[in-house]
């Protein structure tokens, strides 16, 4: 990467056909995926409310080893239909590639006891059985009844999620120690008297005839979620393992279960460490530019002073990312992207919760509750500086996550269900939002040396933490060629996380408080943070192949419509899909 680079091809010509303009028939594999997406909202009722579809909406799924072993079984299930089912055209092939290797991955996980009794700070049943109720509905009685029903459920889904996690311990797959330590300090977070729980029953929106019912059943979901904190931070953490590495061998499944592509680790371990000393270069030649002499460091501290690019207060910073989101839907609709109606709408909120996280979570499949920015702002967090966070707006919004799950949602007249909603690839998605930083630099949004500065510090997070995530977990040694960006890393010695917190505040700009909340999730979730990184190149790599393909008719906007019309496939089905 430098900074000259090529400018984006948006010749003229035709393009595909505008999203509904017309509608394939059914095929025989379209109903094995029909069938395996019902059978999963049946396993999985939360999910299904997420996705708007009726009928479940007071349950959750079944986390013991019951649920588990019913989920592939059914997945088992579907691989042996699909055998029978002839593809009808390409829309077929590729719908059968990523089952094939979505679900053939994920009976292999369950096969080596890699299913259940996770725990983690930001993707474990810890947050799931709470993050349901961000998303619905709170207008009308009726949807208060139903958040009652939810949390009068939530004592009964933590009693499922601890008995798989006693029933991983007594396979050997506990999480470690300080995985649980950390996650039963959340849950006393969330059942707090003023956390998660006790805020949503105070709601001034909770109609006046059902306060007691909701508080009543909150308060079931506060004891449930004490005596869940109780259990993993002194039953389950008493003898837990006291490192979180898991094994190279361990490590490449991850790996593949988070990219849909089969990867070495030990190559990928290489080419991070070259990424985070190019971004380290691009960051030194624009600091230079934005104070000439300083380091990067300096250089942050000058925009970080700099009274035009703060922000002060909550309702500021979300009335800032909302115009910011606005306007980039205005500017790349109909020019470089598709974006129709219903998909023009993405809402930016602050989160109920305090523990640092920003997100995306999609529209429901009608489209009538919108696409959703969240930003969870830590307890005590008053300042914001728009440069370092222009690029996250573009990452979760347009033309990151927004586009890219609304392109796919609203492409019903041809994919099925499960290739519009019921599949995601973190290396896919993930990767997607990053190259779509920098993209916006490419499209000529980041001239502002600040917001190009701000998109370089995320290429650094997203590579420094390739480099600490598969050393760490793979047992590597630290490289000593990083240099002064090892911050107090020890060279030659093998990764321990005490190095990984030096490491990531050399290269990470976060408060203390938000880099430990990644710090524990590197720890805590092996192979997941560096698809961000890893799925950016291989997005690049497959515009790079189409162009070189296309020649001088390349159009960059047919190559993003292409792509994301596919839906969220596995990184191999995305190269097959793209080469059919």
């Amino acid at each position: 990467m430098t900074d000259e680079r090529p400018a984006p091809s948006l010749t003229a010509g035709p393009g595909p056909a505008p999203l509904g303009a017309g509608r394939r028939e059914p095929t025989a594999v379209d109903a094995v995926a029909e069938r395996w997406f019902a059978r999963s909202m049946e396993l999985d009722p939360a999910q299904a409310t997420v996705h708007g579809l009726p009928g479940h909406e007071s349950e959750y799924r079944d986390f013991g080893p019951e649920g588990l072993e019913a989920r592939t079984e059914a997945a088992r299930r579907t691989l042996a239909e699909l055998e029978t089912a002839d593809p009808a055209d390409d829309v077929d092939r590729i719908t059968a590639h990523a089952l094939r290797e979505r679900l053939g991955l994920e009976v292999l996980l369950h096969e080596e006891g890699l299913t259940g009794g996770e725990v983690n700070n930001i993707s474990s049943p810890v947050q799931e059985i709470r993050e349901v109720f961000d998303d619905l509905p709170k207008r009308s009685a009726e949807d208060w009844a139903q958040i009652a029903a939810r949390l009068r459920a939530v004592p009964a889904a933590v009693d499922s999620y601890l008995l798989g996690l006693r029933h991983a311990r007594s396979r050997g797959r506990s999480a470690s120690a300080a995985q649980l330590r950390n996650a039963a300090r959340q849950c006393t977070g969330y059942a707090d008297r003023h956390g998660f729980f006790a805020q949503l029953a105070r709601s001034p929106r909770v109609p006046e005839g059902l306060r007691r019912e909701v508080a009543e059943a909150a308060g079931a979901a506060r004891h449930a979620y004490r005596g869940l904190a109780a259990v993993l931070g002194t039953e389950l953490a008493a003898d837990a393992p006291r490192t979180e590495a898991v094994g190279p061998d361990v490590y490449t499944l991850r790996l593949q279960e988070f990219l849909g592509a089969v990867l070495d680790p030990a190559t990928v371990y290489a080419w991070g460490v070259e990424q985070l000393c190019t971004v380290v270069a691009e960051q030194e030649r624009l600091a230079h530019r934005i104070t000439p002499g300083a380091t990067v460091a300096q250089a942050m501290a000058v925009l970080d002073a700099d009274p035009a690019r703060q922000l002060h207060g909550t309702d500021a910073l979300q009335a800032w990312m909302q115009d910011l989101s606005d306007a980039a839907v205005e500017a790349l609709a109909d020019t470089h992207f598709e974006l129709t109606g219903p998909m023009r709408r993405l809402e930016c909120r602050i989160a109920p919760t305090h523990d640092g996280r920003i997100w995306y979570s999609m529209p429901s499949a009608d489209f009538s509750r919108p696409g959703r920015m969240w930003w969870s702002v830590p307890e005590g967090t008053g300042t914001f500086t728009t440069w370092e966070e222009t690029t996250t707006v573009y990452h979760e919004g347009v033309p990151g996550h927004h586009l890219q799950f609304s392109t796919a949602l609203a492409n019903s007249g041809e994919l099925n269900r499960w290739r519009r909603m019921g599949v995601w690839v973190s290396g896919h998605g993930e990767g997607w939002a990053l190259y779509a930083e920098r993209l916006m630099d490419e499209l000529g949004h980041l001239q502002d040396p600040g917001d190009r500065m701000g998109m370089l510090d995320s290429q650094r997070l997203r590579a420094a933490r390739v480099v600490f995530d598969v050393g760490f977990h793979c047992g590597y040694r630290i490289p000593a060629e990083l240099g002064d960006a090892l911050g107090g890393a020890r060279p030659g010695e093998v990764w321990t996380a005490e190095d990984g917190w030096r490491f990531l505040r050399s290269n990470i700009v976060m408060a203390d408080p938000m880099l430990r909340f990644e710090w524990m999730r590197y720890l805590g979730w092996p192979g997941q943070a560096p698809s961000y990184k890893v799925g950016q190149q291989l997005w690049e790599q497959a515009r790079d192949e189409a162009r070189s393909a296309a020649g001088p008719g390349f159009r960059l906007r047919d190559f993003h419509t292409r792509a994301l019309r596919l839906g969220s496939v596995g990184l191999d089905t995305l190269r097959y899909a793209l080469a059919l």
